[in-house]
């Protein structure tokens, strides 16, 4: 049998994440929730047989959205989303799916948030430079 955790740690490196710091703040303090946490969200769930990786990966950006209550969990999704293999326009679809179903309020928020991430970088672009960090429209 697998350890969800090593399995898990497998999964985020093949989405492109990184370790980040809420991930070491947490395992500074609860080191045994961290790896309960990896093991079951990225090796248990994410890395079930049925259904490649990436089609996991934009149900979790719909999913993160639609709760819409961790833009930083939604930034991580997007940018394994990314990583791979789908496009912005792929993910800004799926994101504007979410106001069919969670509300437009939902949609705007993630798409703002995560703006800097799917904003083709255009230098005529006058609000590409904007704050992302999920501030209010």
């Amino acid at each position: 049998m697998t350890d969800p955790y090593r399995q898990g740690l497998d999964i985020l490196a093949q989405t492109g994440a990184v370790q980040d710091r809420r991930r070491n703040l947490v395992a500074e303090v609860a080191p045994e929730f961290a790896r309960i946490a990896i093991g079951f969200t990225y090796g248990d769930i994410m890395g079930r047989p049925g259904l490649a990786l990436n089609l996991r990966q934009l149900a979790a950006i719909a999913a993160t959205a639609a709760i819409g209550t961790d833009i930083a969990e939604l930034r991580a999704h997007v940018s394994a989303a990314l990583h791979l293999g789908w496009t912005k326009s792929e993910i800004i679809e799926i994101l504007i799916q979410v106001a069919a179903h969670a509300g437009i309020t939902a949609s705007m928020q993630a798409l703002a948030g995560c703006h800097d991430l799917l904003v083709e970088m255009d230098p005529q672009c006058a609000s590409c430079d904007a704050d992302s960090s999920g501030g209010q429209l």
